[in-house]
């Protein structure tokens, strides 16, 4: 039986937890876990290599997703399943009425539609549900550039933004939504998250006193403005040495020594925003649905703030989405036949959905406590087949399969694979059959992620520019991975990554792609059970964690 973590679970109720666990079929008892593990286990808040997870996706990672009473189905609205009518009018029109009378679940029926505009899912509590994603397909004619226009990159050249933003089924706010393609149509590339395009649509609801990464509550100086179950951003700026930075690194000499200031590209990142529920106030003492990323510090000006409304509570469900099989483009230079995009989301899903012959699969873009389930990438190859970036933060991605391109990739074309980046944290990938791809850090200091229970043939490549900075902050864990092609690049890193865990993947050897750590010195990194991936106990990280935070699976 599955359910949910109680809100607001105490550290010491977890630690209580932790001591009795029972870990349950198929994970290992104390005797037989790894000293790592045991180590996690006796301080999973806190530790110096491992970050806490167990919270990591929609509504803390609840197994079963919402059910939303069914209040339409397209073919009500105009949509015909003759693969030559465009439903995309019918379907959208279907989704905003779900959306005015509060929620529901729009239901499409097995057979293929043609869509030829984006399917916007932009109210809260709306689920677009097909029939499968073996019987339901939305064929999708025309891509992002055709449908909204040419999105060039903030930070200039020539790139185009639909590289690695955007969907052609597009989980946003309307509002949210709206004002994006506005500002595309306009040429004034905006910020793509939480707090709109010019990062301004902020108020501060209260500064929050110092508190240590791990804590659950935190102490505020007024609590008047916030109240159980509102979302709220944790913001923290950094100062001019960069110490925020140096912090999300682990700290020490290597990350002191780093030279920041030329990193426009990740400072433009700064200030960190972590979205999250409020469980509980009492008086001052505000406890939170998660615990803490990183210490509060004063330098840091810890506040909670405003934010742009959130999408909560919708998902899709059961569909396939296939673009025309046109030839992969050069890199960087994406039309935009992408796939799902998850954009100022919190408590969302993708479920049972496959992605055929596009540019770019999923994507999380400012996106947070979201979970994508059986999802599939498949076709003629794609640029990113998962994204996450734009400080996405406590998602989960499970049961995901990138599956052999159909096409030989064309000249000047680039495969990444699980891509992080842009400050995102806490973000696990777990049980993935990856026939392509790699583990892409893609820069812009992604911190405290985990890769779990995952095959992969590593053939793709990282990407980044170097004024992004550093591939890896503190805390990364790769954990039973098996290397089916024995390449090394970007999997393990204990000799890249600082403050890591590389626990129980098949032994590699650096070929094709051969990294150099981004800091200097010791990087406090761990390595255990290399080259016995089969041995390693407990098999998958994030489900013994959610099995020491008392949740079923």
């Amino acid at each position: 039986m599955s359910h949910r973590p109680v809100m607001g679970m105490t550290r010491r109720s977890l630690l209580g937890s932790a001591a009795t666990v029972a870990l349950g079929a198929g994970a290992a008892s104390a005797a037989e876990a790894t000293p790592l593990w045991r180590e996690f286990s006796r301080a999973p808040f806190t530790h110096p290599q491992i970050p806490y997870v167990g919270r990591a996706g929609c509504h803390g990672g609840a197994t079963d997703f919402p059910r939303r009473r069914v209040v339409a189905d397209v073919r009500d609205f105009g949509a015909v399943a003759d693969g030559t009518t465009d439903s995309a009018p019918a379907i959208n029109r279907a989704l905003a009425a779900a959306g005015r009378v509060g929620g529901g679940t729009v239901t499409i029926p097995p057979g293929t539609f043609r869509v030829d505009d984006v399917i916007r899912v932009g109210h809260s509590n709306v689920v677009l549900k097909g029939a499968g994603s073996g019987r339901t397909t939305l064929y999708a004619t025309k891509n992002l550039t055709e449908l909204i226009g040419t999105y060039g990159s903030r930070y200039g050249g020539d790139k185009s933004s639909w590289s690695w933003a955007g969907g052609l089924i597009w989980l946003a706010p309307r509002a949210r939504w709206e004002s994006l393609v506005a500002a595309i149509r306009a040429k004034a590339w905006p910020f793509e998250g939480w707090t709109g395009n010019r990062r301004d649509e902020w108020r501060t609801l209260t500064a929050v006193t110092p508190a240590r990464q791990g804590s659950w509550t935190v102490t505020v100086a007024d609590a008047c403005a916030l109240r159980p179950g509102a979302l709220v951003l944790l913001r923290l700026a950094d100062d001019a040495d960069h110490t925020l930075l140096e912090h999300m690194c682990g700290g020490g000499a290597g990350p002191e020594a780093y030279f920041w200031d030329d990193k426009t590209k990740l400072t433009s990142y700064v200030p960190y925003e972590w979205p999250v529920r409020i469980a509980r106030v009492h008086g001052r003492k505000v406890t939170l649905e998660r615990p803490l990323p990183l210490d509060l510090r004063p330098e840091w000006s810890p506040q909670l703030t405003t934010h742009v409304p959130e999408l909560s509570g919708s998902g899709v469900e059961g569909l396939t989405l296939e673009a025309p099989e046109t030839p992969q483009q050069p890199h960087l230079l994406d039309k935009g036949h992408n796939g799902v995009v998850l954009q100022c989301a919190y408590d969302c899903w993708v479920d049972d959905v496959t992605v055929r012959h596009v540019d770019n699969g999923f994507g999380l873009v400012a996106a947070s406590a979201c979970t994508l389930r059986r999802t599939r990438v498949a076709g003629r190859g794609s640029h990113h087949p998962y994204f996450c970036r734009e400080g996405s933060h406590d998602n989960l991605i499970e049961d995901f399969t990138i599956e052999e391109r159909t096409r030989p990739a064309p000249a000047n074309t680039q495969l990444h694979g699980i891509n992080v980046e842009g400050l995102s944290s806490y973000n696990v990938w777990s049980r993935g059959d990856m026939r392509m791809g790699t583990f892409d850090s893609h820069r812009g200091l992604p911190f405290a992620n985990v890769r779990t229970d995952i095959t992969v043939n590593n053939n793709g490549r990282h990407g980044g520019d170097a004024s992004a900075g550093p591939l890896f902050g503190a805390r990364f864990t790769h954990w039973n991975i098996r290397v089916t092609n024995g390449r090394a690049g970007l999997v393990k890193i204990d000799g890249l990554a600082p403050y890591s865990a590389t626990v129980g993947i098949d032994e590699v050897r650096e070929f094709d792609q051969i990294d150099v750590p981004d800091f200097t010195g010791d990087l406090h990194t761990r390595l255990e059970l290399y080259g016995s991936s089969g041995a390693v106990r407990p098999r998958n990280l994030y489900e013994a964690q959610r099995r020491l935070n008392g949740v079923d699976r």
